[in-house]
């Protein structure tokens, strides 16, 4: 029996959508271009545009192989702001010191990439805490440097040591850490050339040292150094941390003895120093060069110390100097130095004395008016009894300020940190120690003529090392506002110059923004700048009405701004690119706690991708016909590339070719011997009588040479009687030859003929649209009878 048979039943199931892919991430992206005339011998300037699509900071890379053909031209790295140009000789490693020669690769990095290449940022400095510098000797004035990232640095020179102690140290200030590159303290040379790397030290350091930026460089500074030989200007730069040179001013020895230098003071691109002689001492800086008669005639008394006791400052164009001889029963003096008649200043044919025999002294500072103009030169003695004298630009006697006046004797005063107040009022902050002080600042307000408003007589500092900061020296970082110390106790450390609080509780920071430096195809790419923000940074910590931002162009005129958003950012969409191509942005942050800060500050403008270009030389070699470059990429995103651009290069002056036609006609009997292959002869004449023998015909031979260097496309023979003599187009590589034959067939009485060719050609990788070039033509005559009607 058969079992029962089920009817076969088909199930459909139902269709499930599937869950729609989600779009891949945007990878970001290259654009490669390039500018320039394609021949031999040419510059071809290759540009890169850097389209960011990451959504994160991070890191990102961007590399290109300099491609065959061509050359890397020295210095033409250009790489937008916040990227770090890179140079390779062999493809693979590179280094941030551009090579002399043999750069195959170049390179740009930035580790902080984000979705908004079109931005700056620096570091918002945090309250400076109190730390202790490096070893080494004695601090002195601390020279604040801000690095392109906008950390904030302290360096500082041991002043009074020897040649071969090690006497410069840097200080990281919102770490308190020494900067990368120890161990610190370094020694100091007369070479250029990396900190620590020279050898012995052989620059030894002055009691009483001022130092002068470099205006277009300000990560350089210039001091006064003393050699085994001479007294002179020294040159140490932060940014690199290396020295930088030494140009002699004065031989030690003589009578009066050169012994040691003060100084310096700039005024007329100049910089002003005193040696121990008495004389003064001139170097400029453009040409970084003595000034012609240096050193000129003295304007103090000779003091015979191993150090000058005394200082140089500038008014209104003029120098004023101090000096002094510890020890020995002479007045201290100021003198005036006129830098227009390379004398002393009218009314100034002697010096005059600041204090009583035996005084000394480690300053001499300016005077102002209370409108703020410079008036006068002050300068504070010690000894038994403390003096401050101050006299005017024509000798007469100023009122000294009431504060350094009443200073107890023994005090030692250095010279002072001159600050504007946010209320238009012009300070003076000198640092005093000594004779019962361990360390403190006195406060002058020269627009009232008084000691300064809300701070006491003398600012101590009883957090820092209990209050022995034996302060030296205050140095203001302008985008904080804070006043940085140090003096012979070695610590570094922050006060609020409106309170006199320590450590400073503010912050600042600053940005410098050219948008054009971000393109460099000279094409016009800026739209508008945006904002300024602060990140990283929570606005209830921030006084925002105690707090400013001021935004200075190019020109160091003040850009109207809305001022802080109560988020702390700052609309600059009304400042015009067209009048202010360049913006610097400074954030003075009065903060209600210091504790755990940080942040960032960020300008940022609308506009393409920034660029990174770099220039080759187009090789001179007549076999390249074209260059190529692409370049390669990594963020956040991934790895990515650009597309290859080719550009052709036409022959340059030396790769033009030599092209050449003969026109001949056949002299043999036997029409056999006159076409491709024929013995012929050939001539360029027929004799009388031969074309009845070839029956009336002629036969030609045309003749085409390139005789280099390059080859020629689209050649065209042209003939002037025979339409079969007109042969192309072909080509002819360099030293080709190619031969055309043909014929005329006439009765007797055509003749005499004079045929005549020509070739037009093109040579090879010319641009599109070249006009062809034309051989001179070339003839030959066909006779028969006669030779001539």
């Amino acid at each position: 029996m058969l079992g029962t048979v089920l009817p076969l039943v088909l199930t459909v199931a139902a269709a499930v959508p599937l869950p729609a892919a989600a779009d891949p991430a945007p990878v970001s992206a290259l654009t490669k271009s390039v500018q320039g005339a394609g021949s031999h011998g040419a510059t071809a300037n290759w540009v890169i545009g850097y389209d960011d699509h990451a959504t994160t900071t991070g890191a990102a890379t961007i590399t290109d192989a300099v491609g065959a053909g061509q050359a890397y031209q020295p210095g033409s790295l250009h790489a937008p702001p916040g990227w770090t140009p890179e140079w390779s000789t062999d493809g693979s490693t590179f280094t941030g010191t551009e090579p002399a020669s043999g750069v195959t690769a170049v390179r740009a990095t930035n580790p902080a990439a984000g979705p908004d290449s079109t931005q700056l940022s620096g570091a918002l400095t945090p309250p400076v805490q109190a730390v202790t510098t490096a070893t080494g000797g004695d601090g002195f004035s601390p020279i604040l440097y801000r690095t392109p990232g906008g950390a904030l640095q302290g360096w500082n020179i041991y002043h009074h040591l020897g040649a071969t102690s090690p006497k410069v140290v840097c200080t990281d200030l919102a770490t308190g850490a020494r900067c990368p590159g120890g161990p610190w303290p370094k020694v100091l040379n007369t070479a250029p050339g990396p900190l620590g790397t020279l050898g012995a030290g052989d620059i030894a350091s002055t009691m009483v040292s001022q130092y002068v930026r470099d205006p277009g460089t300000p990560g350089k500074v210039y001091y006064p150094a003393v050699t085994a030989a001479s007294v002179g200007v020294a040159c140490l730069d932060m940014a690199a941390a290396a020295n930088c040179g030494y140009w002699p001013l004065a031989a030690t020895g003589g009578s009066p003895p050169v012994t040691s230098i003060t100084g310096f003071a700039e005024t007329g691109g100049n910089l002003y120093g005193l040696v121990s002689s008495g004389a003064v001492t001139c170097w400029t800086i453009t040409t970084q060069s003595a000034c012609g008669g240096q050193p000129f005639a003295p304007i103090v008394p000779a003091a015979n110390q191993p150090y000058v006791y005394g200082s140089v400052t500038p008014v209104a164009g003029k120098v004023f100097a101090s000096t002094s001889n510890p020890g020995v029963a002479q007045q201290p003096s100021l003198g005036c130095f006129d830098p227009a008649t390379a004398t002393a200043c009218a009314g100034w044919a002697a010096s005059r004395p600041t204090g009583p025999a035996g005084n000394y002294n480690y300053n001499a500072y300016t005077a102002f008016g209370t409108t703020g103009a410079p008036v006068g030169a002050c300068a504070s003695t010690t000894g038994g009894t403390n003096v401050t004298t101050c006299y005017a630009l024509d000798g007469s006697a100023l009122p000294a300020p009431p504060g350094a006046a009443a200073l107890p004797n023994g005090t030692y005063v250095f010279d002072p940190e001159v600050v504007t107040d946010p209320g238009g009022h012009l300070r003076s902050y000198l640092p005093v120690w000594n004779g019962g002080i361990a360390g403190a600042a006195v406060c002058h307000d020269w627009t009232t003529g008084a000691p300064c408003a809300g701070l006491p007589a003398r600012i101590t500092h009883p957090s820092v090392n209990g209050g022995a900061t034996r302060v030296v020296r205050v140095a203001v970082d302008p985008p904080s506002g804070c006043l940085i110390g140090l003096g012979d106790a070695g610590i570094l450390f922050s006060m609020d110059p409106a309170t006199g609080a320590t450590p400073c509780v503010r912050s600042g920071g600053q940005v410098t923004l050219r948008p054009g430096d971000f393109y460099c195809d000279g094409g016009s790419h800026v739209q508008g700048y945006t904002s300024a923000r602060l990140t990283g940074v929570d606005p209830a910590n921030v006084d925002f009405a105690a707090s400013r931002v001021t935004v200075v162009d190019q020109d160091g005129a003040v850009v109207p701004t809305p001022g802080f958003a109560p988020d702390g950012s700052v609309d600059l969409t009304g400042v015009p690119v067209a009048a202010h191509p360049s913006i610097t942005v400074t954030t003075t942050l009065v903060l209600h706690s210091g504790t755990g800060f940080s942040g960032s500050l960020v300008v940022d403008f609308t506009g393409d991708a920034p660029q990174l270009c770099f220039r080759t030389t187009i090789s001179a070699d007549c076999t390249v016909t074209s260059v190529a470059n692409t370049a390669t990429g990594t963020d956040s995103t991934g790895s990515f590339s650009s597309n290859t651009v080719t550009l052709p290069v036409a022959p340059g002056a030396s790769c033009t070719p030599k092209v050449t036609v003969e026109k001949e006609i056949c002299t043999a009997i036997h029409p056999a011997d006159c076409g491709p292959g024929g013995a012929g002869p050939w001539a360029k004449q027929a004799p009388v009588g031969l074309l009845g023998v070839l029956a009336a015909s002629a036969y030609w031979r045309i003749t085409v040479t390139n005789q280099g260097p390059v080859g020629i496309t689209s050649a065209q023979v042209v003939d002037t009687v025979e339409p079969s003599c007109q042969t192309g187009p072909f080509t002819l590589q360099a030293g080709e030859t190619k031969q055309v034959y043909c014929a005329t067939y006439a009765l007797l009485n055509l003749f005499p003929i004079t045929n005549k060719a020509k070739v037009s050609y093109v040579p090879v990788n010319v641009p599109p649209g070249t006009p062809p070039s034309t051989t001179d033509w070339s003839a030959a005559k066909a006779c028969s009878l006669l030779c001539s009607l």
